[in-house]
């Protein structure tokens, strides 16, 4: 049994293997960017071809999507999905607990009400059950979240939306090439929303969305929204008539260019990352109390965050707070260079923004519905449950080349499982 790196021994990952850079910044993104620097089209508003509309074009191609409305970035797209579906004042809009606070805000820049879902404990997306127990006549939209991921069950809440005449809008920030049944997330809803942020699966230089749809009519909405609200067409000269509330949404040319050379490389690195991912995942299944995440049947996982749940009982801890066990097993593979972190410390209707109703005015948009506020520490066991008794890995495992140093980390894992006594330990001083 090797000593642990945290009371003496060596370190399982070297110093000089830690640092993973991310996204890869190649020469192809630097030409792409410089190109786009060197054009007179830097703005998605001018006429003709422009790197705006060549993204958009090529994010449509390669997913399978039949219209793709690039944005400022993937809050923005959340937010003109739902006004262009029309949702406003006094609606209701399901969202899931866990997730990223975008999820949440947005309804909320529309002036409706985010009302929070409980998560399913193995895909950590929103639960259909708990969404239809949700409904009221309020109710005009559900956000799913593919989060880190993972597909949302689309049959299932497409399903319950039909049934009560309201719309889906798939927040797929961190899911680009994930599909669910052989379709591509972000399209089988009404409209979805990707995000291009420098962390994500497909990055941008910065900050960028994208939005996706079947419906020309909703794509068109989405294009006016994002420009003011002026009809922006090829062969027409702009004459700066706001048909409708807008903002400024747009997407800038360097940042269309840099995703577009990303998205050419989208697939040689997909497939490193599926083979060095789930190799990885095999491994750390075999070790007790550790619940590694799953791709279910018929889905298609981007693995953009890896989140590892643990087992009190496994280390025959009963009685012991996962948070205790949390703290041990972050504190000892950190020690060995392997970067667990949390990812959301808390529920989203924790979030002091939504427990103090700091909307707009005197509480708008609550005060609108008579809505009753969101009392921080109440219901959502199942996302209370696995922010109390999991970690994250982010961004290193994303670099294609991160097989060998994936290896490092499953060899950190059993290291420190081999020293399960010594994590009880620490766990019971936690406690």
């Amino acid at each position: 049994m090797s000593k642990l790196a945290a009371f003496g021994g060596t370190a399982t990952v070297p110093r000089e293997r830690r640092r993973v850079e991310w996204p890869l910044v190649e020469d192809e993104d630097r030409k792409a960017v410089l190109d786009a620097l060197d054009g007179a089209r830097l703005v998605s508003d001018t006429d003709g071809v422009n790197p705006v509309s060549l993204l958009e074009e090529n994010w449509a191609r390669r997913f399978g999507f039949e219209h793709c409305v690039a944005v400022s970035n993937g809050t923005a797209a959340l937010s003109l999905a739902l006004a262009a579906l029309g949702v406003g004042p006094g609606d209701e809009v399901i969202v899931p607990a866990l997730s990223f606070i975008a999820t949440g805000l947005a309804p909320v820049h529309q002036m409706a009400v985010p009302v929070f879902a409980d998560i399913d404990p193995v895909t950590f997306n929103i639960d259909p059950d708990d969404v239809e127990r949700r409904i009221t006549s309020r109710t005009k939209a559900i956000i799913p979240v593919h989060l880190h991921g993972a597909p949302a069950d689309m049959d299932r809440i497409t399903e319950i939306a039909r049934k009560h005449g309201i719309a889906v809008i798939e927040d797929a920030a961190q899911a680009p090439g994930a599909t669910h049944r052989g379709r591509p997330v972000g399209g089988i809803g009404d409209a979805g929303a990707f995000s291009l942020q420098v962390s994500k699966n497909i990055p941008t230089c910065g900050e960028g969305g994208l939005l996706v749809t079947r419906d020309a009519d909703l794509a068109e909405a989405m294009r006016r929204g994002r420009q003011f609200g002026e009809v922006i067409e090829s062969g027409r000269e702009r004459d700066y008539v706001s048909y409708g509330l807008g903002w400024n949404y747009k997407m800038n040319a360097l940042q269309a260019a840099f995703t577009d050379a990303q998205l050419a490389r989208f697939d040689e690195y997909e497939r490193a990352r599926q083979h060095n991912i789930t190799g990885f995942l095999a491994r750390l299944s075999k070790l007790p109390g550790l619940r590694v995440p799953t791709a279910l049947p018929d889905t298609t996982h981007a693995w953009h965050i890896l989140r590892f749940r643990f087992d009190p009982a496994a280390f025959d801890l009963d009685g012991v707070r996962p948070e205790a066990l949390r703290s041990a097993l972050r504190r000892l593979l950190r020690a060995e260079g392997v970067p667990m972190s949390q990812y959301q410390l808390m529920p989203l209707p924790d979030q002091k923004v939504f427990v103090d109703r700091l909307g707009f005015g005197s509480g708008y948009p609550w005060s609108v519905t008579g809505a009753p506020g969101t009392a921080a520490g109440e219901g959502y066991p199942v996302t209370r449950a696995v922010i109390a008794d999991s970690l994250t890995i982010q961004k290193r495992h994303l670099h294609p080349g991160s097989g060998e140093l994936l290896d490092l980390y499953a060899d950190a894992f059993e290291k420190v499982w081999a020293n399960s006594e010594m994590v009880a330990t620490l766990a019971k001083a936690a406690s």
